[in-house]
């Protein structure tokens, strides 16, 4: 079968195809001919810095859908040839990927696989960050780096949906800035934001503030909040030295800092994640939420997808065509 891997980091010229054996699921694991693989931004990371990354040579990719090719030993719930869509270990942009059942899901009704692709890493990750560890109430104020992106693009439909009372997206350019506003942000920042935030709130702030950069990014998020306000980081796109915050910070006004990863959750607390899944599938089945698929390439065109993403240009979900 085909795969794309690295054998060491650097630019996305390092991602190459290569043919190697069908991998065979475990017990409790699950295969799938895939069909769309999803790009993410910690696929980036994986290829540059070696995020996740347990040893090389290396197939990065944490999102597929398919169809299921076989089970392992005490899989239940799951049969060979079901439509499924999957959150993986690493391994997706291949023909076949492998997966544990508890992360492989069922596809919705009336979503097809090229939708598919696109719900196991940005659905319930943006789902979370609003109604789990964000606990965004109607009424309420956000504000979300990354607005165009996958994450950010669910967040602004799901923070209309609960009610928020204003979501401020932020955003590197003008074109995103217009996309952000079509998928439910009332205020765009291009680049800076900590002193437009406090503008037009009228020096208030947000309730909810949600961070995929750190660094100065985390910093100037947590300034921006109101009394009682939360702070959510679900990311480090930065690279920045991890984040520290204590007492002088937190206590004159109440604040609290969070965090989220939906590669996190699933290894720690499965049904936890399933459970989440469940609520975040429904809000594309239901049509309330939809992400658009805004470039597709094929699995040999991995490293123009990295190119792409790289540029911070694009919006959106990124995918790779690879079968079916």
């Amino acid at each position: 079968m085909r795969a794309i891997r690295f054998q060491e980091y650097g630019g996305p010229e390092v991602l190459e195809v290569t043919e190697t054996e069908v991998p065979e699921p475990g017990p409790g694991r699950v295969s799938v001919d895939v069909a769309y693989a999803g790009v993410n931004f910690a696929d980036l990371k994986a290829r540059s810095e070696g995020y996740r990354v347990p040893a090389l040579p290396f197939v990065p990719g944490l999102e597929v859908s398919g169809r299921v090719r076989a089970v392992g030993a005490g899989v239940t719930g799951l049969a060979v040839g079901q439509e499924v869509a999957a959150l993986t270990e690493g391994g997706a942009y291949a023909d076949v990927a492998v997966a544990d059942a508890a992360t492989v899901f069922p596809i919705p009704d009336g979503v097809d696989a090229r939708t598919g692709a696109t719900l196991p890493t940005v659905l319930p990750t943006a789902y979370a960050l609003v109604h789990r560890v964000g606990r965004l109430q109607p009424g309420e104020t956000v504000l979300v780096q990354g607005a165009a992106g996958g994450v950010g693009t669910v967040v602004g439909q799901l923070a209309r949906a609960a009610g928020a009372r204003t979501a401020f997206g932020v955003v590197s350019g003008a074109a995103k800035a217009a996309y952000a506003r079509d998928h439910g942000y009332d205020e765009v920042f291009v680049g800076s934001f900590a002193g437009e935030v406090r503008d037009a709130t009228g020096g208030r702030g947000v309730d909810l503030a949600l961070d995929p950069v750190g660094g100065d990014t985390f910093r100037d998020s947590l300034a921006s909040l109101a009394p009682f306000g939360r702070l959510v980081s679900f990311g480090n796109a930065s690279s920045a030295g991890p984040w520290r915050v204590g007492q002088p910070e937190l206590y004159p006004a109440g604040l609290s800092v969070a965090g989220f990863s939906i590669l996190t959750l699933a290894a720690t607390a499965p049904d936890e994640l399933r459970a989440l899944t469940a609520h975040a599938f429904a809000t594309v089945a239901d049509g309330s939420v939809s992400l658009p698929v805004t470039a597709e390439f094929a699995l040999e065109d991995a490293a123009e997808a990295h190119r792409l993403m790289d540029t911070r240009t694009s919006t959106g979900k990124l995918l790779l065509r690879v079968g079916g």
